[in-house]
C-alpha cells in the first residue's frame, strides 16, 4: 500500500491522519460471478484507475460491454492506535457499486462520478478480502440514462484507506472533506466563512487562514484585509484554510483546503464580469477521457490536459457533464480557469 501521511505540529503534539492508497494489484473479473465466488474466480491483475471499456467504448460501435463485473483486493490490516477509525474511500466508480469486506456488505452506492466512503473498522481482520461489484448496465434509476458519451464501467479513480481518530472531521457527509470555505469580497477586504463538520466529541475547533489569522469555533469568520484577489489566468492566487480538532488539549485531526477570493457576475450586455471587470470567456469543453485509456486517467494525464488547455490560451473550461476528479478542480484553481461545472 502506498502511504501518504498528513501531519503538522501544534503545541508540541503531532497529529496524523493517514491516507493509504490501495490502487495496486486488484483482480478484475469481467463477468458477474457473484461476490461469494469472486475471491476464488479467475481474473486478470490490474492497477487502478481501471475501466473495462477503454477500447470497446471508443470504437464507435455503441456495443461496448455493459453489465456487472467484479474487482477483488487482498490487504493486511493497517497499524492502528486505540479507537482509530478506518474508512474505505472510492473517488469514482461507474455507475453502481456494492462493496463487501470479508463477506459482509458495507456499502452500496449509485452514481458514477461522486466520492463515497464506508467505515470498515469493525469488519477488519488481520488479513482482509475486499470485493467490489461494479455495474454500468442499463437501468431506470441512475443518471444519466441517455447521453452522447460512453458510460465507462470500472473503478476509474483512486481508492484509499483513511485512518482517523475516534473524533474527526466527518467522512460520512456525502463524500465531502469535512470543511467548507465561503469567501465574500467586501471592498478591499474579504470575509471568509469557514464551516466544519465533525464526528465525535471535541473541546475546540481552531481554524486558520495561513498568513492571515486564527479563530475558534465549528463555524468561524476570518477577515482578510487588503485581500489579494484570485484574478483568473493573470493572477490565480490561492489562500489556504486549515481546521484543527482539539481534544484534551491535543490536536487529534486536521483538514485543509485552498480557496480564491473573487467576485463574479453575468451581465446580458457585457458578459462575464470578474472582480468588477469585463472578462471575456474563451475556452474548451472537457471530458474525463482519452484514447485507449477511457476515463481511467492518471494524475499525470489530468495535468497534461490542463497544460494543453492553458497553452492554447484558454481562460475557461466547461466540465462536461458530471463531477470530475477533485484533482482537476484543484488544477483549475491553480491555473486560473473559470469553470462551468
Amino acid at each position: 500500500m502506498k502511504k501518504c501521511l498528513k501531519y503538522n505540529v501544534a503545541g508540541g503534539h503531532i497529529y496524523m491522519r493517514k491516507i493509504l492508497n490501495i490502487n495496486s494489484k486488484w483482480k478484475f473479473i469481467k463477468e458477474d460471478v457473484g461476490f461469494n465466488k469472486a475471491p476464488t474466480a479467475n481474473g486478470e491483475l490490474v492497477d487502478l484507475p481501471h475501466t473495462w471499456n477503454n477500447l470497446d467504448g471508443q470504437d464507435g460501435g455503441d456495443d461496448y460491454h455493459r453489465g456487472t463485473c467484479f474487482y477483488v483486493k487482498e490487504f493486511e490490516k493497517p497499524e492502528l492506535s486505540n479507537k482509530d477509525q478506518v474508512y474505505l474511500e472510492f473517488q469514482g466508480v461507474n455507475a453502481s457499486a456494492e462493496v463487501w469486506i470479508n463477506g459482509k456488505s458495507v456499502s452500496y452506492h449509485e452514481g458514477g462520478y461522486s466520492t463515497f466512503r464506508a467505515n470498515i473498522t469493525e469488519e477488519l481482520e488481520e488479513r482482509n478480502t475486499l470485493v467490489v461489484a461494479v455495474d454500468n448496465g442499463k437501468n431506470d434509476r441512475v443518471y444519466p440514462q441517455v447521453a452522447d458519451f460512453t458510460f465507462y464501467g470500472g473503478i476509474y479513480r483512486d481508492v484509499s484507506l483513511i485512518i482517523v481518530s475516534e473524533s474527526h472531521f466527518t467522512l460520512d457527509y456525502y463524500g465531502g472533506p469535512g470543511i467548507k470555505v465561503t469567501p465574500t469580497v467586501k471592498g478591499t477586504d474579504a470575509e471568509v466563512k469557514i464551516e466544519t463538520y465533525i464526528t465525535g466529541n471535541y473541546d475546540e475547533v481552531k481554524v486558520t487562514v495561513e498568513g492571515v489569522g486564527v479563530a475558534s469555533g465549528k463555524e468561524a469568520i476570518i477577515t482578510i484585509p487588503d485581500v489579494r484577489l484570485w484574478n483568473g489566468v493573470k493572477d490565480p492566487y490561492l489562500y489556504t484554510a486549515k481546521a484543527e480538532l482539539i481534544v484534551d488539549g491535543q490536536v487529534v485531526d486536521a483538514v485543509s483546503t485552498r480557496f480564491g477570493c473573487r467576485s463574479f457576475s453575468v451581465d446580458p450586455d457585457k458578459g462575464f464580469i470578474l472582480n468588477g471587470e469585463v472578462y471575456p470567456l474563451r475556452g474548451v469543453s472537457r471530458h474525463q477521457d482519452r484514447k485507449d485509456v477511457g476515463n481511467a486517467l492518471t494524475k499525470d494525464m489530468h495535468k497534461e490536459d490542463m497544460e494543453l488547455i492553458a497553452e492554447m490560451g484558454a481562460n475557461t473550461i466547461r466540465l462536461a457533464h458530471y463531477q470530475h476528479d477533485q484533482y482537476f478542480y484543484d488544477l483549475c484553481d491553480e491555473y486560473g480557469m473559470v469553470v462551468w461545472a
